[in-house]
């Protein structure tokens, strides 16, 4: 979603109320709104990946063992990262939610990247908590997320990982 379609919103809400004469103060449907945000921050995690995945193959050197990034079909958005037999894949699990796992069984990929000694799960997920003025902040278990540090530690860790 680009930074003004809420104005297409706004005129399409405003044409539609010119037609039917009916005025609807529902405002936006904040269920797509999160959906659209949540794909959009997906395709910005992507992006983010194929720019240190570039870098890494570029200064590689050769085929073998070059990272990858695919599409997952049938999704809107979601991902996967594949070197040497390993994936890692980030999908959209709902609106506000993207989840984080691994596809190599016996692997201990996902860790915890705050630095505590909780017992991991299986899949790490990002969420997106409400701010103000309907701005969504992402956090990792209560903990604010940027994107860049975000790819830095899985991208890092995926690299080490598939290596074995």
């Amino acid at each position: 979603m680009s930074h003004i379609d809420w104005i297409k919103d706004l005129v399409l809400a405003e044409q539609k109320m010119e037609d039917s004469g009916l005025i609807d103060l529902s405002g936006t449907d904040q269920d797509r709104f999160l959906e659209e945000q949540t794909l959009d921050y997906l395709r910005d995690i992507k992006t983010a990946f194929i720019e240190a995945s570039s870098a890494f193959n570029q200064m590689k050197g050769t085929s073998l063992g070059t990272a990858k990034i695919y599409g997952i079909s049938n999704t809107k958005a979601d991902f996967m990262l594949f070197r040497n037999g390993f994936k890692l894949i980030f999908s959209m699990r709902r609106g506000g939610e993207i989840e984080i796992y691994h596809s190599l069984i016996g692997s201990h990929f996902l860790s915890n990247p705050i630095g505590d000694n909780e017992t991991l799960s299986e899949k790490d997920v990002l969420k997106a908590q409400w701010g103000a003025f309907a701005d969504l902040n992402w956090n990792y278990k209560n903990m604010p997320v940027r994107i860049d540090f975000l790819v830095r530690h899985y991208f890092s860790r995926f690299i080490r990982e598939s290596a074995k």
